[in-house]
């Protein structure tokens, strides 16, 4: 793989990463309601869930998911459903906060539990570990070694991913921060589980060709 292939594939893959999907939702939505505390867990949980869809991509789980339909359906409609019942799950926070009328005191969600959300979000998308399959190997220069070619492709990706995830958690924990009083907050867990259940909406009817 040349230079020239790695700068296209980086530069590609960024873009691509800059566009919010279920798991950039995901960190939106738990950054703005639980600030600085929750960076360390949701972007533990964006590196070993994009490695853990490229290692099942890597290992063929991307063309039996490509290649059978009920297998896509069936992860596609769970990885749905649990967007829909973290979105479900906030917007019943923010008004059960607005009831009680409490201050801008976080919900206590442990860092752990928002880890393993956001892990199981990312990790568990068909639609991401098939698109792995069919990006990747773009990229891969055919007259060498496959293997450390997808090696390095897929340690770079996780790797911009971070550093997205990073960067989305810093600015809406930065608004969370600003907008720290009781009345956002429950605007914020509303609109959040909004977002979320629209994400699980939408990764629900995504079809599965990419």
């Amino acid at each position: 793989m040349s230079v020239e292939s790695w700068l296209a594939f980086a530069a590609a893959s960024a873009v691509l990463l800059v566009i919010p999907g279920p798991t950039i939702l995901t960190v939106i939505s738990y950054s703005v309601t639980h600030g600085r505390r929750a960076a360390i867990p949701l972007v533990t949980a964006v590196a070993l869930g994009d490695s853990t869809a490229l290692a099942f991509s890597l290992l063929g789980l991307g063309s039996v998911l490509a290649a059978s339909s009920m297998a896509f359906t069936l992860v596609k409609a769970a990885g749905g459903a649990y967007l829909v019942y973290l979105g479900v799950k906030m917007i019943r926070t923010g008004l059960a906060k607005a009831t009680a009328g409490s201050a801008a005191t976080p919900v206590g969600v442990s860092r752990r539990r928002l880890f393993l959300n956001t892990y199981g979000v990312t990790a568990t998308n068909p639609k991401g570990i098939i698109f792995y399959m069919a990006f990747l190997p773009q990229f891969v220069d055919t007259a060498a070694p496959a293997a450390a070619q997808m090696l390095i492709l897929a340690v770079t990706f996780v790797t911009l991913a971070i550093v997205n995830a990073a960067l989305y958690t810093a600015f809406a924990g930065y608004a969370a921060k600003l907008l720290a009083t009781g009345n956002a907050r429950r605007i914020f867990h509303i609109s959040g589980g909004s977002l979320l259940s629209a994400a699980g909406l939408w990764t629900a009817l995504a079809r599965r060709s990419i």
